[in-house]
């Protein structure tokens, strides 16, 4: 057993420079090496991997330059504008998005990847923050995210968005292949917690940033 988990250690393929902090392990079911990202993470491969989330109101844009196989993953969300029950994708807010969007896009970019061969697939944007019912988070950051693609004239080859449940996503950079599973049966509130406590975290360095704006 030792010398398995050691043969599995030595097979994992390097990152690319500056992903070194994303939770990476080996995946026994699929037999790849794979990296998990957290709200406000993302994370771009060259290699054989998969990138996995799970999804409640918050959207992950998958995207990959169709020719040289590089690209990953995002997951992010927008803050909640205090006393703004509407979503506006013009809004401050939208600056999380765009800023979620041009990390993971340059990043791919930076690793050899051109704008004019990206491919794109978006999932999320579920309605799972019950409490707060008057704002649907999901749908603000759905807003968004359409918006943005068809401003910057991105291919969306599939997207699934909406709905109620939450959703775990795998995706193959290399061969654009995506896996989906919709969390039905959620027996925890521990995605709905996660969510909370990412967006407070978005409030307050809302609240801290004064003048200093994200691009």
């Amino acid at each position: 057993m030792v010398g398995l988990l050691k043969k599995q250690r030595e097979t994992h393929s390097r990152c690319l420079p500056g992903f070194e902090h994303i939770n990476r392990y080996w995946d026994n079911v699929h037999e790849v090496d794979a990296a998990k990202i957290l709200p406000g993470e993302f994370y771009v491969t060259r290699e054989h991997e998969l990138v996995s989330t799970v999804l409640g109101s918050c959207v992950s844009a998958c995207v990959r330059d169709v020719n040289l196989g590089v690209g990953g993953m995002n997951h992010f969300m927008l803050p909640i504008e205090r006393g703004a029950e509407n979503s506006d994708t013009n809004s401050e807010s939208a600056r999380y998005g765009n800023h979620a969007m041009e990390m993971l896009i340059n990043a791919i970019l930076k690793a050899g990847g051109l704008k004019k061969n990206l491919e794109v697939k978006l999932f999320g944007g579920g309605r799972v923050l019950a409490s707060m019912s008057k704002i649907d988070v999901g749908q603000q950051n759905i807003d968004f995210i359409q918006n943005y693609v068809e401003l910057e004239k991105l291919m969306v080859a599939t997207e699934d968005l909406g709905d109620i449940y939450p959703r775990k996503v795998l995706y193959f950079p290399q061969t654009g292949r995506v896996l989906m599973k919709k969390l039905r049966k959620v027996h925890n509130e521990t995605l709905e917690k996660r969510e909370k406590v990412y967006q407070e975290k978005l409030r307050q360095e809302k609240a801290d940033s004064g003048d200093i704006e994200l691009f």
